[in-house]
């Protein structure tokens, strides 16, 4: 090979070393396959008009008339699942998610469907109850997340219930930041007065349109987000809305912050309708209790 083809060679390896140290998601086994984009063309008849139906749902949970007795908060699915969903953000999106039903939930400890999964998040980030499987509610928004899959190959997940665009899960760096024990709430709170109290509230409430993240009208103690490297992974990818740049340090920390607050605390019991109106709950863990707040982590 000519010195020159050596150089390029050189050049171009040199080049992907230093994309890779600056932390960009260079396609490897380390980041989630490109998002494709959402469908835009509704199905025809009954079924396009579940669609649209479960649509409205996930951007209207609290609010719906179908919904809005389930919900005990403030929040909504595009609370989490940006753009309803249709967003390209990793660990946000509902693109692809319904490819890798039924999942093995470790959660659960069971095999469960896309239904299962999307009211089990009422009990958890609503802080509501378990909406009736089947209802026409719960079948709506299955529907939608279902049609925001259209045209990809299923790739069933036998480990977590994650979709295939969203993994892997959580975030390794955020995951090795909490395991050294390097994460600090103090600097979580600046964080937060910088980046989030714009939207969120310096006393955590909500501002407007967007979601409390501390207090009775938040996700509860159960919810993914109550857990710091699950919450941080989110925020990483997520926050601030539309102009995600938090480091791995700063996203651990606020979310440090956010949990150090009083929200609701999660008995699973209390969440789960009354006997014989809601269907089966799809799980081998008959019993959860996870107190608030969720930071720090509780001595054993």
């Amino acid at each position: 090979m000519k010195k020159a083809g050596v150089f390029l060679l050189l050049l171009a390896a040199l080049a992907i070393g230093v994309v890779a140290a600056a932390g960009f998601p260079w396609p490897t086994q380390n980041f989630p396959k490109q998002v494709p984009d959402a469908p835009t063309a509704y199905p025809p008849g009954d079924l396009g008009k579940m669609v649209k139906l479960g649509e409205d749902i996930i951007m209207n949970t609290n609010t719906h008339p179908l919904t809005k007795d389930y919900v005990g908060d403030n929040l909504q699915c595009k609370s989490c699942h940006l753009q309803g969903g249709k967003g390209k953000g990793r660990y946000s999106t509902f693109i692809g998610v319904a490819t890798s039903y039924p999942a093995y939930s470790p959660r659960e400890k069971a095999v469960v469907t896309l239904e299962d999964r999307v009211l089990n998040c009422f009990m958890r980030s609503m802080n509501g109850t378990r909406p009736p499987v089947a209802s026409k509610a719960s079948v709506a928004m299955a529907a939608y997340i279902t049609w925001l899959s259209s045209g990809l190959p299923v790739d069933q997940n036998p480990n977590k219930p994650i979709g295939a665009y969203n993994t892997p899960w959580p975030d390794p760096a955020i995951v090795k930041l909490v395991k050294a024990k390097s994460v600090d709430a103090k600097h979580g709170k600046q964080v937060y007065d910088s980046q989030c109290a714009a939207c969120h509230g310096a006393n955590g409430q909500g501002v407007g349109a967007f979601p409390p993240v501390w207090g009775d009208k938040s996700y509860n103690a159960g919810a993914g987000m109550a857990n710091v490297i699950k919450g941080g992974s989110w925020v990483k990818y997520n926050m601030p809305l539309g102009n995600a740049h938090l480091s791995d340090q700063d996203a651990v920390d606020v979310m440090a912050y956010v949990n150090s607050h009083p929200r609701p605390s999660f008995k699973l019991t209390e969440h789960l309708a009354p006997a014989g109106k809601a269907g089966v709950y799809n799980t081998n863990v008959p019993e959860q209790i996870i107190p608030a707040p969720t930071w720090p982590p509780k001595k054993k």
